[in-house]
């Protein structure tokens, strides 16, 4: 005979949550780098995750990276130009920089060359603290150049003199007061654990030694979001049977159903992350770096359900069959497809699109049919940005959380059914 419990767990929200992000409503985030944040993943990695677990909180987004940039700047102009256009114009409040790839013009370490990465970057500096001073400003320390599964081309390898940029990073961050953010030593961390695991499969992580792709970026966001005070836990709850006590973080358990079948109706305060895990170098970036437990944490476990296995559905769709001791333990339902994950995905094309959108708007309206001054020019790039206004209220409608409904279900023994 089934029981109806009535213990409510505690709601903590995704406005609640806000508090452990260095964002606020209002907020204006602008990357500025080189190739590797320009159109780069980890910017809508962080944009996307900034949705998903805080969807009440109204920031904006722009990627200021244009390829083959230095301190000076590049071919889109003089560093002057660049800051004044592409940077300030945007009235950011917070500002991300990462430079240095191109700048040690991939050779080994020149004194004239480390000066003039070093008094431009002081350079950059000045300029923030002249037209930016209440900006929060994070100095991040040049992604690796691979010199881990490829020999070096010499002694400490083009990613000893990445390593140097990055101690001086450090260096000019705190004497300004600002955050400095390390994308170099996690990455390296990654790729050493990668290559014992896969050694031929790792050299694709950042195939032409520069340029990580997608699944690299993954942990260069994961540790500009740390830096930014982002938490791990999206949801975590306990049930324990058979009375039926309830212990939850950041969700809402409600209408328990202790019977045969568990049932109960939940709310999470965010959603999980969307990483399509069927990806060979995904998988390997995720078995290879610490971001599931870092920031992708949604955690169920219900202990003392009878032997055997039981299968999970969440809104009527079969999850995963465990067995009562792995339930018993805790399961992370960020890794499974989930209703959930599904909503989130729809998110993260939201986050793409408007991303996209305005970085075209940014190259071909705004740079490149700069000579074409007028009216109409204008009006379209005003357009564009209330689009853009909007298509952000729209991906943190979608991104709210919606209650689902649960139920842990026996697994007859004679049956064949899904398993991890």
């Amino acid at each position: 005979m089934k029981r109806t419990l009535f213990f409510l767990a505690a709601l903590i929200s995704a406005g609640a949550q806000a508090q452990f992000l260095s964002l606020h409503n209002g907020d204006r985030v602008v990357f500025y780098g080189d190739s590797i944040t320009d159109g780069a993943a980890y910017t809508k990695y962080v944009e996307a995750f900034v949705r998903l677990r805080h969807p009440n909180l109204d920031v904006k987004f722009f990627n200021a990276g244009v390829g083959g940039d230095r301190v000076s700047g590049g071919w889109m102009g003089p560093v002057d130009d660049r800051l004044s256009r592409d940077l300030f114009s945007r009235k950011p409040t917070v500002i991300t920089v990462m430079l240095g790839m191109n700048d040690g013009s991939y050779q080994a370490a020149k004194p004239e060359i480390i000066d003039a990465y070093e008094k431009g970057y002081r350079h950059i500096v000045d300029r923030f603290k002249r037209e930016a001073p209440n900006a929060k400003v994070f100095l991040i320390k040049p992604s690796p150049y691979d010199d881990v599964t490829r020999a070096p081309g010499w002694p400490g390898g083009y990613n000893g003199v990445m390593t140097a940029y990055s101690q001086f990073v450090e260096t000019l961050a705190k004497a300004n007061g600002y955050s400095s953010v390390d994308f170099n030593a996690p990455v390296v961390r990654m790729l050493e654990s990668a290559k014992v695991a896969n050694a031929d499969l790792s050299a694709k992580i950042i195939g032409d030694r520069v340029h990580p792709g997608p699944a690299g970026h993954l942990v260069m966001a994961e540790q500009l979001l740390l830096s930014w005070g982002a938490t791990p836990t999206l949801s975590n709850v306990t049930i324990e049977l058979p009375l039926g006590k309830i212990n939850a973080f950041a969700a809402k358990v409600s209408g328990l159903e202790a019977g045969a079948t568990v049932k109960w109706d939940q709310t999470d305060s965010g959603l999980p992350f969307p990483l399509d895990r069927k990806d060979a170098l995904t998988s390997l970036v995720l078995g290879s770096s610490d971001f599931d437990p870092k920031l992708n944490q949604q955690v169920l476990a219900v202990k003392n359900l009878p032997a055997g296995r039981h299968m999970l559905k969440i809104d009527g769709v079969e999850i995963v069959s465990l067995s009562a001791e792995e339930w018993n333990k805790g399961v992370n339902l960020a890794q499974f497809e989930t209703p959930m994950l599904g909503q989130a995905r729809a998110v993260w094309a939201a986050v793409t699109q408007r991303a996209d959108m305005m970085y075209q708007a940014w190259r071909q309206i705004e740079f490149t049919q700069s000579w074409a001054k007028s009216p109409k020019q204008e009006a379209a790039l005003k357009a564009l940005n209330d689009l853009s206004d909007d298509l952000v209220i729209r991906a943190r409608e979608m991104a709210k959380p919606v209650k689902r409904k649960y139920e842990l279900v026996p697994v007859p023994v004679a049956t064949t059914t899904k398993s991890r």
